[in-house]
């Protein structure tokens, strides 16, 4: 019985370990940028460039498009929209997050990891 046992708790064990590697949110692929896409290319040392950081601030884009933040920095950064309208995630190095923005208006957004990288999307 304790052979039992013990097999099961070794089949709990590998089951809960093998789901521990799950973050609470995506990460970011390394995927190419679809096509139509803007690029935000977040440069190397970007967590000392706040809102620069991202590129042209504020960005404007039509509805519909899709934007595609691309971290070519050596350091992970996440893109999240202060009003929670998206949340990429780990952005590793070299890999990248797109969100398509399907209505008009204005959104800020930063880096959860270097909350001083900020930046605004404007959705016409």
């Amino acid at each position: 019985m304790s052979f039992r046992l013990n097999a099961i708790l070794l089949l709990v064990a590998i089951c809960i370990s093998a789901c521990g590697g799950y973050a609470t949110s995506p990460s970011a692929t390394s995927q190419p940028a679809p096509d139509g896409s803007t690029t935000i290319s977040m440069p190397s040392g970007a967590s000392l460039l706040t809102t620069t950081a991202f590129g042209t601030n504020p960005l404007k884009i039509a509805v519909g498009t899709t934007v595609s933040w691309l971290n070519s920095d050596s350091t992970t950064h996440t893109s999240a929209a202060d009003g929670g309208a998206w949340t990429s995630g780990n952005i590793a190095p070299g890999a990248r997050y797109n969100f398509t923005f399907q209505s008009a208006g204005q959104f800020t957004y930063h880096c959860q990891i270097h909350p001083g990288m900020t930046g605004t999307i404007v959705v016409q």
